[in-house]
C-alpha cells in the first residue's frame, strides 16, 4: 500500500476527469484532515452509494433513539459521499476514509477520535481493524455480507484477513449463509437480521414522475439497471432490430455515462440522455439514464428491468429497490453478491433468471408484452419487498 501511493494519486486524477468529486479533499485519502473536529462521534463508514443508502436507514433509527447523536460519515466513492451529505445534521462531520496504511490510519484516528465505528456491509481493512482494536475503539460490521467468492479471496490472504475479522467487536449478518461465511473468515457473528435495504422507501415523487412518463409512452419500456463494464456489449447486439419495446440503459458508474452512450451510437442506435430531458423523454432507440440518485424514476418508467452485474461474473446489483418499485426483474446467472435476495425474489415470482443476455432479452420482451403476467410480477415484487421490511427496528434494538 505504501509503494502504491503515487499510483493512487494518478488513479484519483483519472477518475476525477469524469467525476469531479474525486478531486475534492484529496489529502484526506492519506489521512490528512484540515477541518477542526471534536472527539467522540459515532463513526459510520459507507464506501459507496448502496452502502450509504443502507446507512441512512440505520442513521434514522439511531437518531430516533438518541436525537443528539453526533456522527462521522466516511466514504470511498464520490457518489457515496454526495449521498452521505444528505444525512448530515448539526455537529456531524464527513470525510474520505484513508487508504489502509498504518500512517494514514493513525492520522485518521488521531484526528477524529471516534467513540465507536460501524462499517457497512463488506469494508474490513487490516490496518484499520488492528488500530481500532489496539486503541480500544469498538468496531462493528453492520448489514454484513460475504460471498463465496470473497471468502475464497479472504482465505488466500488469511494472514491479513483473519486477524482483521477477528478484531471486530460485533458482526450483524444479512443471512445465515453470510453468517456462516463470516465465521469461517474469522469473525464472531452476533446475529442475523436480514438486509437493511428492504427498509428503504423509494422516492415517491420520482416514482410517480417515472410512472407518469410511462403512461404517455406507447411501446413498453425495458431497462438495463446498473449495467457494468462489458455488459452493454452483450446487450446491444441482442436488441438490434427489437423495436417492439423502448430500451433504457442506466450504467452503474457515472464515469461510464459517455462511454455507454458512445457504444450505443456506434452500434447504430439513436440515443437520448436523461440529462437533456425536460417534460418527458424524447423519441430515440435507446435512452441513457445518465443521472445519479434517480433509480426510482427509472424503475417507474420501466415495465421490466434486466439486472446489471449479473450477466458478467460480478455478482449482480441490488434488486430490492426494483421490487419495491413494482418493476419485475430478469437476472443473469451471476447473483452471488445478493444470493438470498435473488432466490427469494425468484420464489416470490418477482424475478426471472436467464442463462444468457439473449435469453434475458427474450424473457423481458415476452413479459412486458403480456399485461397480465407483467402486472402479476410487479405485484409480487411489491409483496416480496414489504414482507421483508422491519430490519430497521430489529437492528436498532440490537445496537
Amino acid at each position: 500500500m505504501a509503494a502504491a501511493q503515487p499510483l493512487l494519486r494518478r488513479k484519483l486524477r483519472k477518475r476525477g476527469a469524469a467525476e469531479p468529486g474525486y478531486l475534492e479533499h484529496v489529502e484526506e485519502r492519506f489521512g490528512r484532515y484540515a477541518a477542526p473536529t471534536a472527539p467522540g462521534r459515532l463513526w459510520i463508514h459507507a464506501v459507496s452509494l448502496g452502502e450509504t443508502r443502507a446507512a441512512a436507514i440505520l442513521v434514522d433509527a439511531l437518531r430516533a433513539v438518541q436525537p443528539d447523536l453526533r456522527l462521522l460519515l466516511t466514504h470511498g466513492t464520490a457518489t457515496g459521499r454526495a449521498e452521505g451529505a444528505r444525512l448530515l445534521g448539526a455537529g456531524d462531520a464527513q470525510a474520505w476514509l484513508p487508504w489502509d496504511t498504518p500512517g494514514a490510519v493513525d492520522r485518521f484516528l488521531n484526528h477524529f477520535h471516534p467513540a465507536a465505528g460501524i462499517l457497512m456491509e463488506t469494508e474490513v481493512w487490516p490496518n484499520m481493524a488492528a488500530a481500532c482494536r489496539d486503541r480500544g475503539i469498538p468496531l462493528a460490521l453492520a448489514n454484513a455480507r460475504l460471498s463465496e467468492k470473497s471468502l475464497a479471496g479472504a482465505r488466500r490472504l488469511g494472514s491479513l484477513s483473519r486477524p482483521a475479522y477477528a478484531a471486530l467487536s460485533a458482526v450483524w449478518a444479512q443471512t445465515e449463509g453470510d453468517a456462516r461465511r463470516l465465521a469461517q473468515a474469522g469473525a464472531t457473528v452476533q446475529g442475523v437480521f436480514g438486509n437493511l435495504k428492504f427498509d428503504a422507501d423509494p422516492d415517491a415523487a420520482q416514482l410517480a414522475r417515472g410512472r407518469a412518463w410511462r403512461a404517455a409512452q406507447q411501446p413498453p419500456v425495458v431497462m438495463f439497471a446498473s449495467s457494468r463494464e462489458g455488459e452493454e456489449a452483450q446487450l446491444l447486439p441482442a436488441i438490434a432490430g427489437r423495436r417492439e419495446v423502448q430500451w433504457l440503459l442506466v450504467p452503474r458508474h457515472p464515469q461510464r455515462f459517455d462511454e455507454v452512450a458512445a457504444l450505443a451510437a456506434q452500434a447504430g442506435f439513436s440515443t437520448s440522455r436523461r440529462s437533456v430531458w425536460h417534460d418527458a423523454p424524447p423519441a430515440a432507440d435507446v435512452w441513457i439514464g445518465d443521472s445519479i440518485g434517480e433509480m426510482p424514476l427509472y424503475y417507474g418508467l420501466a415495465d421490466a428491468a434486466l439486472l446489471g452485474g449479473s450477466f458478467a461474473p460480478m455478482g449482480g446489483q441490488n434488486l430490492i429497490e426494483a421490487a419495491a418499485c413494482g418493476c419485475p426483474v430478469v437476472m443473469g446467472p451471476h447473483t452471488f453478491n445478493f444470493s438470498e435476495a435473488a432466490e427469494l425474489a425468484l420464489e416470490a415470482g418477482a424475478a426471472k433468471r436467464a442463462a444468457s443476455m439473449k435469453e434475458a432479452v427474450e424473457a423481458a420482451v415476452a413479459l412486458v408484452r403480456d399485461d397480465a403476467a407483467r402486472e402479476a410480477a410487479a405485484k409480487a415484487g411489491e409483496r416480496f419487498a414489504e414482507a421483508h421490511r422491519g430490519r430497521r427496528a430489529r437492528r436498532g434494538m440490537r445496537c
